[in-house]
């Protein structure tokens, strides 16, 4: 298991659709572990390949509500429903945060690091989480969807209610 230096804004391979995976292999499994580490070492709840240099469909999720960590492999969202507002931040741009309307719910299905397809719902902050992350897979950043940008002042506050 490794840390791995994460990707800031504006690299090239944070804006561009990446590739799909074909091979479910030691070497994704590694890289998901890897993943994994990098996440958790930077207190994100999510971090997708590109943040870490890999044109690959993979994202991880683990908002640390005891649902535990969510492996991603070439996603697709299937369907949303209603709409939340919430606070957004992105270990590719540290220290800025912003408001962000997404759907509060969301169906995904995706394949795990065995190839093996499975289907995923999510609300709140979870759904949240897993759409970022998977936007992140199709070169659109959060920064494009930030309806209002909040100082970390305010972000402080955010979180203490």
């Amino acid at each position: 298991m490794a840390v791995k230096k994460i990707v800031m804004h504006p690299a090239e391979i944070l804006e561009r659709p990446c590739k799909p995976v074909t091979s479910f292999n030691n070497k994704l499994k590694k890289l998901l572990n890897d993943m994994y580490d990098t996440m958790i070492e930077f207190d994100g709840v999510g971090l997708a390949a590109p943040q870490v240099g890999v044109d690959e469909q993979i994202a991880i999720v683990d908002i640390d509500d005891g649902s535990g960590t969510i492996e991603m492999i070439n996603p697709e969202i299937l369907e949303t429903k209603g709409e939340q507002n919430g606070v957004e931040g992105c270990l590719s741009f540290p220290g800025l945060y912003g408001e962000v309307s997404r759907p509060y719910y969301v169906k995904v299905k995706a394949q795990d690091r065995k190839g093996k397809s499975f289907t995923i719902e999510a609300e709140d902050f979870l759904a949240r989480a897993i759409q970022h992350e998977i936007d992140h897979l199709h070169g659109i950043l959060f920064t494009s969807k930030v309806t209002r940008y909040i100082d970390e002042k305010e972000l402080h506050e955010v979180e203490g209610e």
